[in-house]
């Protein structure tokens, strides 16, 4: 404002100055909340910045070429680098009985040159030479005979079971095509080349696809068994990731336990595809899992996934340097060391040691609402959620369910972490890095049948190869289930 335009609201008397006072406060005032807004769009983009893969929930891969330094939570071992005494090891050791022997003969002496072709040698050394075998395919003929009968009946000789075709794969090589792409996770030009250059085998991906039906069919009845037994776990791990299916978005959804593993994949990733998987729906045990809501939806036992506070802690302590988040991390490992001394002899910690860590965890929750005090209303606004800051948000969590997050103190059975989820459905992501997506919706649910019945072999120390080898015998591996 000019000394000129002021001088004419002076003059123009004390109604038009006090509406021009209050014009100029009005601005003010819009100019300091627009400062405010924009202070806290820099937070939250600092914020952003400072995540990775060690302080939230985002994937290692999305760290790119800064990766953070190696900071871990877990206490450092004892035990020196290396393999452990008593551990097996891997070394290459010379066979009792080799599949063959080369003799190479001393014809005549070094020095002198005189023959010592017909003397008896003194001693042996042997030197062995561990290799494969020439890789083809082993064709074998069935021939059933045909006979007539004096009577005039002519009788056949009946193929053994799985013999259909005049000329069909064997067992055997279908199990190594499905552990090629479904286990190693090789694209199908891929699958296909490998078959020729190794078997002498040109596979077309047609076939491959065949191949891949087949091996879903048999194996209905063997994962709805798994799921079944899932269903049944007084524990068990809950856990989703995004995958693209025809270019779009759907959700892979995972349910484990120590022993079985079951997947699925829905267009939808909350209420819809979990009632339509419908493990949760009828789940009476506790299910572990990351603080997301629609889990809340079932009538169940709930375990939260501490990995995922610790990181989250993590980053409220480096990027917001607030001292209570430190202490929530030693408090939470504290309790997990307590648990895992208590778990051997006991099923749930002393009551001593139920209060005392009770406490801490008060007196924690209590120093972080000190240092995140709730912001007051805006003015003249009497409904509405007020905003929250992520720490705040962590800090209700922990406090709102607390029974969830310390579910392990209370009950030794229960994991700290929801890591064995988290870990299943890992190498379905490595499948999407690979292939980028699938083709198709049939194929990506042939992909997680066939996925959970192979992750299930592993789990109960059953080869992946062996095992889709005896589904296409008609004798899959199906274990006997703990419910615990």
């Amino acid at each position: 404002m000019t000394r000129e335009e002021g001088l004419a609201i002076y003059h123009a008397g004390p109604e038009t100055v006090l509406r021009v006072l209050l014009e100029l406060d009005a601005r003010i005032l819009a100019s300091e909340q627009r400062g405010e807004d924009l202070q806290a769009q820099v937070a939250q983009l600092q914020d952003q910045l400072a995540k990775n893969s060690r302080n939230s929930s985002k994937p290692p891969s999305t760290d790119g070429f800064q990766k953070p330094a190696p900071k871990s939570l877990r206490e450092k071992s004892k035990r020196p680098s290396g393999g452990q005494p008593g551990h097996a090891g891997q070394t290459l050791t010379m066979a009792e009985k080799p599949d063959r022997s080369e003799t190479h003969r001393v014809d005549g002496c070094g020095r002198c040159g005189r023959s010592l072709a017909d003397l008896t040698p003194d001693a042996m050394e042997q030197r062995q030479v561990h290799d494969l075998p020439p890789l083809r395919l082993i064709v074998t003929e069935h021939q059933a005979e045909i006979k007539r009968c004096p009577c005039g009946h002519l009788n056949k000789a009946a193929f053994p079971e799985g013999v259909n075709a005049p000329v069909q794969y064997g067992p055997d090589l279908k199990a190594a095509v499905v552990y090629l792409k479904n286990y190693q996770l090789l694209p199908y030009e891929r699958t296909c080349e490998l078959l020729g250059d190794l078997f002498g085998c040109p596979i077309s991906e047609g076939t491959l696809a065949n191949i891949l039906s087949e091996c879903h069919e048999r194996l209905e009845q063997p994962v709805q068994q798994i799921k079944e037994q899932i269903t049944q776990a007084q524990v068990a791990h809950f856990d989703e990731s995004g995958a693209r299916v025809e270019t779009k978005l759907w959700w892979l959804h995972a349910a484990s336990t120590p022993n079985a593993t079951y997947y699925e994949i829905h267009p939808k990733r909350g209420a819809e595809a979990l009632n339509a998987i419908g493990i949760l729906t009828d789940f009476t045990g506790r299910a572990i899992h990351d603080f997301w809501r629609p889990y809340f939806g079932y009538d169940c036992a709930h375990g939260l996934c501490n990995a995922h506070h610790l990181r989250e802690l993590v980053f409220v302590h480096e990027q917001h340097h607030q001292a209570w988040a430190g202490a929530m991390i030693d408090c939470l490992l504290d309790i997990k060391q307590a648990v895992a001394l208590a778990r051997p002899d006991a099923e749930h910690l002393t009551e001593d040691q139920l209060r005392a860590f009770e406490a801490r965890y008060q007196s924690v929750l209590d120093q972080g609402y000190e240092q995140n005090p709730l912001s007051p209303a805006p003015e003249g606004k009497k409904r509405g959620r007020r905003k929250k800051t992520k720490p705040r948000n962590l800090l209700e969590r922990l406090d709102q369910h607390r029974q969830q997050a310390l579910a392990f103190m209370y009950d030794c059975n229960v994991p700290f972490d929801n890591n064995l989820a988290e870990r299943d459905i890992r190498m379905m992501k490595v499948q999407q890095k690979i292939s980028g997506l699938f083709r198709s919706a049939a194929g990506a649910k042939t992909f997680c049948r066939i996925r959970s019945y192979i992750s299930t072999a592993r789990k109960n120390a059953i080869g992946a190869l062996d095992a889709i080898a005896r589904a296409f015998t008609g004798v899959p591996f199906v274990p006997n289930f703990k419910t615990s």
